[in-house]
């Protein structure tokens, strides 16, 4: 199993990426011509070349030519194919194995590791054909050496057609986060591109444009063209052009670490961090991020520990290392960080309208989001879609929607106070009117204009301990709806309808109408139920027992009478609302989080108002929908403007977001149909009730095109390791899984909750991480939740990553004498 990879940065080798603008424009020439005024510059240090991938004859390959034009720098070639075409026909046609991207990544870390071992001086990584060449997996260059960061010196293309050949490529670099730090090329008489783009580069980048004379031509005479080609790389080489650009790139490789290395203490004292006691915050507390590409952040990576005396050479890790963003970078990440199609969509929409105002206005991006939204919701209710840009506004939208919904219907007058119905620990952003639907807790207590207006209901919860699967219930209910019980399995928690016509949601419903009518005796109005189907997210990653929401959803629905008179305005259609509008919070658990499209599937209830943001745009930019039926949208018809939905925000539907997020859905329906989650759902299946039907199983593809599993309860994190981790039961009170969601909840002394310090050692574990050798060291960036410690795979999250961060949990456990 193959360790992620991190960028190739260390202090006092500089590594530098050449890239061509198209095939047959001097890259070798150029590198050549780098390679040997370094290694005359830079006489304390060692110059080396690496080509990774390098197609045709051996003895006329680039690094053949390093030999002979370059004497005294090191060289080495990778995966050579002998055929003198692009590396993925190469491939196919060699009798070699194709190396994945992540072998060919590796290989280039160990070979860049080996070489900074050496010591000081420079590397020059050079690419084969153009910057969207494929390498042998398909891969363009451009996406795959994206996680290696390495800065780029771009030879730019000197023939007709060449200026825009090479801003094109440099566009293509840039919009993957490349930093092109100089653009190199030829310098010809007739075309002059070098003028051109040096004016280009220079007013727009502030990119330094040089170019050199080219080399001679050929001579038929094998030692006649050695020698001229000597002479020219003995002028260029000593020419001040290249030993600018050197300077430059010298430059340029400390000033990104000195930026680095002070960025923590910088933002010390300059930056508000949030939720975080800044009281007690250090530099070294702080995580420095240099990029992020998949599933990791490459961070500034801790200085190691001095090597043992008996150590026979010195380390020499690179100072960034990858870090799994265990928190899916506050539950945004679902398709991978610098995901080129999603920067891409961000760059039309950007190029295309940049923003353009909303109101009363529309654009294709806002509509077809819209549409694809409603669609894939798969709802017999939802109809209308209300942007905004956060969920703690949309949640802030959707309570606007359902209190002015039951006000109507009930006849309330404006004034009157309306609270709401949810969950005890449910929360719902941050905003005012978000915080006052939770009930007083540590996010909310101390703000100033928080005032909590509603009734928040107990309820019981789901966890994994000891290898059994149990609905457990609170302490102080246990008189009201029983001990519990255990189940076989997470798929038997959730086969709702059954367990419903078993009769257990019976002590359910008798403890939820009792309640309602209780409140309702005491005259308290409520406008809406807003819950957070099947997860409470920020209340301490808490699986509620998803039998007990479709009761509570259901006997709303059904008990007009306890929420006020029912005289008028009584319900036409089927799918209006009744009893209260029914807001779920989806924010966290919606768009594939848990395996889904909606987590609503998983109750067998629709909503009146749904919530989604988060996944909705892949992680990229902030944007959020709410989702209304047509009956809450008719509840603000009127002849009086004021009357109307008078909220919104200058962003409203911007364009960029909500071409995002299209491509977002896009791609997260075409993994789902495409069985991309396939492995996922096989561990699971195995892990199902023993009398469930096979035919249940199968995947149902609607009418919509949207694939879903029929009652299939899932999850990347693989059962066994769920159940391994219940019985660590010296530490662990509970864990669960579902979907991208693994949450472990720790023994605590101190009584748990937000507060509790019961998950920083499990935390601090995966912080300090691993690695098989210090050049590839790696971690875990994760979030806790008092004492809950959780983690996330994104929606591209590979088996092997899955796993590997399964071995260093099991670890993390293991460093403890409790282990069972």
């Amino acid at each position: 199993m193959l360790e992620p990879v991190g960028s190739l940065l260390w202090r006092s080798l500089r590594v530098y990426q050449v890239y061509g603008a198209n095939t047959d424009v001097g890259k070798t020439v150029f590198t050549t011509i780098l390679c040997k005024a370094a290694n005359r510059i830079w006489r304390h240090g060692e110059t080396s070349f690496l080509k990774p991938i390098s197609t045709g004859p051996q003895d006329e390959a680039d690094d053949r030519h390093i030999q002979t034009f370059a004497p005294g720098v090191n060289h080495e070639t990778l995966v050579q194919y002998e055929l003198a075409a692009s590396p993925h026909i190469a491939a196919l046609r060699s009798n070699k194995p194709i190396p994945s991207d992540e072998t060919l990544l590796a290989k280039i870390h160990r070979a860049a590791s080996h070489r900074a071992a050496r010591g000081p001086g420079w590397l020059f990584v050079e690419t084969a054909g153009g910057v969207h060449s494929p390498g042998p997996s398909g891969t363009t260059q451009a996406d795959l050496y994206m996680p290696l960061r390495l800065p780029v010196v771009l030879i730019g293309d000197a023939k007709l057609g060449g200026i825009s050949q090479t801003i094109s490529a440099f566009e293509s670099l840039k919009i993957r986060g490349y930093d092109v730090e100089a653009v190199l090329l030829f310098r010809d008489q007739l075309y002059k591109n070098h003028l051109y783009l040096a004016d280009y580069f220079r007013g727009q980048h502030n990119i330094p444009v040089r170019s050199m004379s080219e080399p001679p031509k050929r001579d038929e005479n094998p030692r006649t063209d050695q020698e001229s080609m000597s002479q020219y790389y003995d002028a260029t080489s000593r020419d001040n052009t290249a030993s600018e650009i050197l300077e430059r790139l010298d430059r340029r490789h400390h000033e990104r670490i000195a930026r680095l290395e002070s960025m923590s203490r910088e933002a010390v004292n300059k930056i508000w961090y949030p939720f975080t006691q800044q009281k007690h915050l250090s530099p070294d507390r702080i995580t420095v991020i240099d990029s992020a590409r998949g599933d990791h952040f490459q961070t500034l990576a801790p200085p190691p520990p001095p090597p043992p005396r008996q150590a026979s050479s010195p380390q020499h890790p690179p100072l960034l290392q990858p870090s799994f963003d265990g928190s899916a970078s506050w539950w945004t990440q679902g398709l991978g960080h610098g995901n080129p199609s999603l920067a891409l969509a961000a760059a039309y929409a950007a190029g295309r309208y940049g923003h353009v105002m909303f109101a009363e206005a529309v654009h294709e991006p806002a509509l077809a989001l819209a549409e694809a939204l409603l669609r894939g919701a798969r709802s017999g209710r939802l109809a209308r879609a209300f942007f905004s840009d956060n969920g703690s506004t949309g949640a802030e939208v959707a309570l606007k929607m359902g209190l002015r919904a039951a006000r109507v219907r009930y006849g309330w007058a404006a004034g009157e106070r309306i609270g709401v119905l949810g969950l005890r620990g449910g929360y719902h952003g941050d905003t005012i009117g978000a915080m006052d639907c939770a009930e007083p807790g540590t996010f909310n207590e101390k703000v100033e204009w928080y005032e909590g207006k509603g009734f928040w209901f107990d309820y019981p919860t789901v966890r994994c301990a000891g290898g059994r699967w149990a609905v457990c219930v609170p302490d102080e209910l246990k008189g009201q709806l029983g001990d519990g019980r255990d189940h076989a399995s997470l798929s038997d928690v959730f086969d709702v309808e059954g367990r419903e016509r078993r009769g257990e949601g019976t002590e359910y419903e008798r403890y939820i109408v009792n309640r309602l009518e209780r409140l309702q005796a005491e005259g308290q109005k409520f406008g809406s139920l807003i819950v957070e189907p099947v997860v409470l997210g920020a209340g301490g990653m808490v699986l509620v027992d998803p039998l007990f929401q479709r009761t509570l959803v259901n006997v709303v629905r059904r008990s007009p009478h306890l929420f006020g008179s029912t005289v008028a305005n009584e319900p036409v259609h089927e799918s209006d609302w009744t009893g209260l509008p029914i807001i779920f919070d989806e924010v966290f658990t919606g768009i594939f989080r848990l395996g889904r499209f909606t987590a609503s599937s998983f109750l067998g209830v629709d909503p009146d108002i749904s919530v989604h943001a988060k996944l909705l745009t892949g992680g990229l930019v902030p944007l959020c929908a709410t989702l209304a039926s047509e009956s809450i949208f008719r509840a603000f018809e009127s002849d009086d403007k004021s009357d109307a939905l008078l909220h919104g925000h200058s962003y409203t539907a911007h364009a960029v977001g909500c071409q995002v997020a299209l491509q977002s859905l896009r791609e997260m329906k075409r993994m789902d149909e495409g069985g991309d989650w396939g492995w996922a759902k096989r561990g699971w299946q195995g892990a199902s009730s023993s009398g469930q039907r096979r035919d249940e199983m199968k995947s149902v593809v609607c009418s919509d095109g949207i694939a879903d599993e029929a009652s299939l309860v899932w999850s990347v994190w693989s059962p066994e390791f769920v159940e391994w981790i219940s019985r660590q039961t010296a530490l662990v009170d509970g864990v669960w899984a579902l979907g991208s969601v693994l949450a472990i909840e720790m023994k605590s002394p101190d009584g748990g909750g937000y507060k509790s310090n019961a998950a920083r050692d499990l935390q601090a574990a995966l912080l300090r991480g691993d690695g098989t050798e210090s050049s590839r060291r790696w971690n875990v960036h994760s979030r806790v939740l008092g004492n809950v410690l959780y983690t996330m795979a994104s929606q591209k999250t590979t088996e092997d990553g899955v796993k590997r961060i399964e071995g260093l949990l099991k670890k993390a456990f293991a460093e403890s004498a409790h282990v069972v």
